[in-house]
C-alpha cells in the first residue's frame, strides 16, 4: 500500500474544531429538546389521567339516583331508576302485592242513618195524581248511598245579657263572655286550626290558603291574618316544644339526620332528632357539630344514636353509634353499577342482606339475639370481604410533599368507613332494638323538604322556627294517634300537652 502525503494546515484543523463544536452544541440542544418533550409527555399523561378520572367521576354523578346514592327520591324527577332484581335494596318477601291479611282497609260503607233520603220512582209517575198513593204502598227495591261534603260557615253571636234588677239577689246582673271571645268579630278555633293545618301539614302557602278559603268557604281571610294565626299557634307551643326537646334528649335510641333548606335566601340546616314517639326539629346555619350542639339534644344523649355516618356525629363519645345500612346499600349499588371490577361490593351487599334476613327471622321467632355461631360466621365473612376490598383498592402511598397521601377514591373511602366502623355497621344484628336503617329520621324530615319544594323557601328565621315548632308538635301528635287538626285545635285551646297523655 502506498501512502500519499496529506497537507493538513492549521486552518483546516480550526475549521474541523468549529464544526465539531457546532455539532456538539446541536446535539446538546436536541438532547434538551428530547428531555423537554419527555417532561411534556409526562405532564400530558398526568393531565390525561386527571381528565379520565374527572370523566369517570362525572359519569358516576350522572348515574347517581335515589337507589345508588344518598340523593332523595324527589331528585329523580320523571326518570325513575329501573330497579333490577339483583340491584334491589330489599329481598323478595314472598308476599302477594297489595294489602296483607288482617289489614283494616279504608273503604266506602253503607250508612245506617243517612242525613237525607230521596225516592226515585218511574219517570211516568211524575205528575201522576196517584203518585203519593203508589209511593205509600211501594217497597224499596235497592238503596244506594252518596257521600258528599257540605261546606258551610257557622257564625255564632255571643250576646252579653244585662238584667237591670235581679229578683233573687237584687241589683243589676251582667254576664261575661267566654274566655276565648275577646273581639267584636273574630275567627273560631276550628277555622284557625284549619288555616294552620293548611299552611303546615298541607304545605300550602299563605297566599294559596287565602285563595282556597275565599273560593271554597267564601271567607275573605287576609294573608296577614293567616300569618298571625300560624304565629299564635306556634307561640302556644313554646313550652311544649321545650318539653319535646327534653324528652328526645333522654331517649334510649335517637334517630338523627339533617337536611338543607333555604331561609331568607341563604342555606340553613334543619336538624332532626326523633324516635317512634317524639319528633324534634330545629335549624342552624351550620350542618356539623355547632348546629347539632345548638339543637341541644345530642350533648345530653347517653344511649344509641342512629345516623348516616356523617363525620360530625362521631364527635359524640358518650353514645353508642349505629350506622344506617340502607345508606350503605345504596353506596354499594353505586359501586356495583359504576365499577364492575370491584368483586367485593356485591359480596358485602349480600352479607348485609343475609344479616338482616337472619335478624328478621329471629325477631319473628321471638328471639332476643342471634346465636354466637351465626355472629362468628358473619364476623369472619365481614373481615374477609374487607381484606379483598383493600387488595382491589390499595391505600395510596405517602408522597414526599407536605400534604401527605394522595386523595382516596370514593370506593376506598367507603371501604375505610366499613372497616373503621364495623361495630356500628353490624350493631343491628347484635342488638335487636337497633333498626337496620334510619328511615324514621328521613320520614320525620320529609315534610320539611315538601314544604321547601312547594313554597321555595322560608322568608324569615322567625317563620322557619314557627313551622318547625308546629311540625315537631304535629309529628309527636301523629305518633300518639292524634290527628293533625285535633292537635292544632287543642293547642289553640290551651291544651297542647295532650301529646304526652
Amino acid at each position: 500500500m502506498v501512502w500519499m502525503p496529506v497537507n493538513i494546515t492549521l486552518e483546516m484543523v480550526q475549521q474541523l474544531m468549529e464544526q465539531n463544536s457546532s455539532l456538539l452544541k446541536q446535539n446538546e440542544e436536541l438532547t434538551n429538546n428530547v428531555d423537554h418533550m419527555g417532561q411534556t409527555i409526562k405532564e400530558l399523561n398526568k393531565t390525561i389521567d386527571r381528565l379520565n378520572q374527572t370523566i369517570k367521576e362525572l359519569r358516576e354523578q350522572i348515574n347517581q339516583n335515589s337507589r345508588n346514592s344518598s340523593k332523595p327520591p324527589s331528585s329523580d324527577g320523571l326518570k325513575k331508576p329501573t330497579v333490577k332484581k339483583d340491584r334491589s335494596l330489599r329481598e323478595a318477601s314472598g308476599k302477594k302485592q297489595g294489602a296483607q291479611e288482617g289489614h283494616e282497609g279504608v273503604y266506602l260503607s253503607v250508612i245506617s242513618k243517612p242525613d237525607h233520603t230521596e225516592n226515585h220512582m218511574h219517570s211516568d209517575c211524575d205528575g201522576c195524581p196517584y203518585h203519593d198513593t203508589c209511593l205509600a204502598k211501594a217497597c224499596v227495591k235497592e238503596t244506594r248511598h252518596e257521600i258528599d261534603a257540605v261546606v258551610t260557615v257557622d257564625v255564632t253571636a255571643h250576646n252579653l245579657i244585662s238584667v237591670p234588677e235581679c229578683p233573687m239577689h237584687g241589683g243589676s246582673r251582667t254576664g261575661s263572655f267566654p274566655a276565648g271571645i275577646r273581639a267584636t268579630v273574630q275567627y273560631g278555633k276550628n277555622l284557625q286550626a284549619m288555616v294552620v293545618a293548611f299552611n303546615t301539614v298541607g304545605a300550602v302557602s299563605i297566599n294559596r290558603t287565602h285563595e282556597i278559603l275565599s273560593s271554597v268557604f267564601n271567607i275573605p281571610l287576609a294573608t296577614g291574618t293567616i300569618k298571625n294565626m300560624v304565629t299564635r299557634c306556634a307561640d302556644s307551643l313554646k313550652g311544649t316544644y321545650e318539653k319535646i326537646r327534653q324528652k328526645t334528649a333522654s331517649l334510649g335510641l335517637i334517630h338523627c339526620d339533617e337536611t338543607g333548606s333555604r331561609i331568607d335566601g341563604k342555606t340553613w340546616w334543619v336538624h332532626n332528632a326523633s324516635d317512634r314517639d317524639y319528633t324534634y326539629l330545629s335549624f342552624n346555619k351550620k350542618r356539623g357539630r355547632i348546629g347539632m350542639d345548638a339543637a341541644d339534644v345530642l350533648p345530653h344523649a347517653r344511649g344509641i344514636i342512629v345516623h348516616d355516618c356523617w363525620s360530625s356525629y362521631w364527635q359524640y363519645a358518650d353514645v353508642t353509634h349505629a350506622v344506617c345500612c340502607a345508606h350503605i346499600l345504596r353506596e354499594l349499588n353505586g359501586v356495583i353499577e359504576n365499577h364492575p371490577d370491584q368483586t367485593w361490593a356485591p359480596k358485602f351487599k349480600k352479607l348485609l342482606l343475609d344479616m338482616k334476613k337472619s335478624r328478621d327471622e329471629a325477631v319473628r321467632e321471638h328471639k332476643d339475639e342471634l346465636n354466637s355461631h351465626q355472629l362468628s360466621q358473619y364476623d369472619a365473612e365481614y373481615d374477609d370481604i374487607i381484606k379483598t376490598a383493600y387488595e382491589e383498592n390499595p391505600v395510596p402511598e405517602t408522597t414526599g410533599k407536605k400534604r401527605g397521601r394522595k386523595k382516596k377514591s370514593k370506593v376506598l373511602n367507603l371501604i375505610c368507613r366499613l372497616d373503621n366502623y364495623k361495630e356500628s355497621v353490624c350493631l343491628f344484628a347484635k342488638n335487636f332494638s337497633v333498626p337496620f336503617d334510619n328511615n324514621q329520621a328521613e320520614r320525620d324530615l320529609r315534610m320539611v323538604k315538601v314544604k321547601t319544594k312547594v313554597s321555595g323557601c322560608f322568608r324569615s328565621e322567625e317563620g322557619a322556627q314557627e313551622y318547625l315548632t308546629i311540625m315537631s308538635y304535629i309529628g309527636c301528635a301523629n305518633k300518639h294517634h292524634i290527628n293533625s287538626f285535633t292537635a292544632i285545635r287543642e293547642a289553640l285551646n290551651g291544651n297542647p300537652d295532650i301529646i304526652f297523655g
